[in-house]
């Protein structure tokens, strides 16, 4: 018995030894990143999306307050034909972003995290329509013309505050600080 519990607790030692030791070395390599005065992206390069970004003391933040689809059609009898399906909708307040970006001298480039609210499309079995939004995204990151890959929450909601938003977006941006 007493060889055992040795055993176990040799064991233990060794594999919480391994995952410090794995866990330092990883994390010492992200640190050496951490450091540029650029920002980073970490995370998978098969993902669409980052898993981190790290934004240095030399860059400014700007903040998107919850952005909602644009009205495509007054007198739609149906939320397709006033708004559009989520991909639709999507692609609309991401353009909405892109001239706001535009007018501020940024650009979708400087987009470092996405925030994003799906409600149940009544047209989809009343299911958040997330392959819609992957889509929509798309088709303004992750490409040649924009090769970043935002951080992003993705999140189904039961509501907007208009039944016919099938989706809202809140966006982070990040820009150089000229003064620093």
């Amino acid at each position: 018995m007493k060889k055992s519990i040795k055993s176990i607790i040799a064991t233990t030692v060794l594999g919480t030894s391994l995952i410090t030791g794995i866990s330092l070395a990883s994390a010492g390599s992200e640190k050496a990143e951490l450091k540029s005065n650029k920002i980073a992206f970490f995370g998978s390069p098969t993902s669409s999306i980052s898993s981190s970004v790290s934004v240095p003391n030399n860059y400014n933040r700007l903040s998107f307050s919850g952005t909602v689809p644009p009205l495509l059609n007054k007198d739609g009898k149906t939320t397709y034909e006033r708004y559009g399906d989520t991909e639709t909708q999507a692609i609309g307040i991401l353009k909405t972003l892109k001239a706001d970006l535009k007018a501020k001298g940024l650009s979708m480039s400087d987009i470092t995290y996405l925030r994003v609210y799906l409600t149940p499309d009544p047209n989809k079995e009343n299911k958040q329509d997330y392959q819609g939004w992957f889509n929509a995204y798309a088709k303004f990151f992750n490409t040649k013309g924009n090769p970043v890959k935002t951080a992003r929450s993705t999140v189904g909601v039961d509501s907007l505050v208009n039944s016919d938003w099938l989706i809202e977006i809140e966006a982070e941006v990040a820009y150089k600080n000229k003064n620093k």
